[in-house]
């Protein structure tokens, strides 16, 4: 039973490091799956994920030092107060939605249909970008877009945290993919540090660190951060000379291929717990929360 609870906890933070900063909804497919491999604690959620924000954290600390001591130059103030923006607009409407007690689906059918409904989504909103002009700037207009976007993504698990800010930007005015990407990326480290240090909070004051399987949750942390480094690492390159299109592809195949299994009773429903995961406040798309991921409140 240890075992397969370690190689359970591998194989989550293997999943988690892989889909958390792609645009294929690391939500979705955490709870796709759980179907198979048991539900976790909130804990267990919130530190992997953790683990996926400190890669990020890790691959862009030369850009974030940048703005932070060279906040004299008006480029960088105004870049970073783009980014506090987005975050307290994502923050302030997590919030309201969290005391609106929205609540993760039980079963994989509405995840399936996000995948499927972002990936038509992906493609059309790529072919639309193509035509504007390119451009690497980061306006006002898409700082609060982006802001809002963080929280639908939280609200519908499957649509992605990464995919539905990368391609608001894109739509809003920034026409290249690697800037758009990492604007996306920069506002959810701090947006996600938030949500998973609020999350953690209230675990620790209902005192649900007690019963918590710290080896297996130890590793699936590590794993995490590995894989979501090499992942992040893979994607920066992978965008400067290609589209989004193959991961528009991939969800849009997941997601008939989910529908298929559920209509022929190949995938078993996920039992309902007696938790209340609030849709922004943690996991993405997961404060999804993609991720901004939903946060699992206890």
């Amino acid at each position: 039973m240890a075992d397969q609870t370690i190689v359970s906890a591998i194989l989550l933070g293997i999943i988690e490091g892989i889909t958390e900063f792609l645009p294929i909804s690391s939500t979705g497919h955490l709870i796709i799956a759980e179907q198979w491999l048991g539900h976790r604690s909130d804990t267990f959620n919130i530190v992997i994920q953790a683990g996926a924000i400190l890669a990020v954290t890790i691959i862009y600390w030369r850009r974030l030092l940048n703005l932070l001591i060279g906040w004299r130059e008006p480029e960088n103030r105004d870049y970073a107060a783009k980014l506090m923006v987005a975050f307290l607009i994502t923050a302030v409407l997590g919030l309201i939605v969290k005391k609106m007690g929205f609540t993760l689906p039980d079963s994989a059918t509405p995840i399936a249909w996000a995948l499927i409904i972002g990936g038509i989504w992906m493609m059309f909103a790529e072919w639309l970008a193509a035509k504007r002009p390119p451009s690497t700037r980061i306006t006002w207009l898409v700082a609060i877009l982006v802001g809002i976007g963080q929280v639908v993504a939280g609200v519908f698990p499957g649509t992605s945290r990464s995919a539905t800010t990368i391609f608001i930007a894109l739509l809003a005015g920034t026409g290249s993919r690697a800037a758009a990407t990492e604007f996306a990326f920069l506002v959810g480290i701090p947006t996600m540090y938030a949500a998973s240090a609020f999350s953690l909070l209230g675990t620790f004051r209902s005192g649900g660190f007690a019963d918590e399987d710290w080896t297996s949750l130890g590793i699936a942390f590590v794993v995490s951060t590995i894989v979501a480094f090499i992942a992040v690492k893979w994607l920066l390159a992978f965008i400067q000379t290609n589209k989004f299109t193959v991961f528009a592809v991939y969800r849009i195949i997941l997601g008939i291929f989910l529908l298929g299994m559920i209509a022929m009773n190949l995938m078993p429903e996920r039992q309902s717990e007696d938790v209340q995961p609030a849709a922004v406040l943690h996991r993405t798309d997961r404060l999804n929360t993609a991720a901004l991921r939903p946060a699992l409140t206890p």
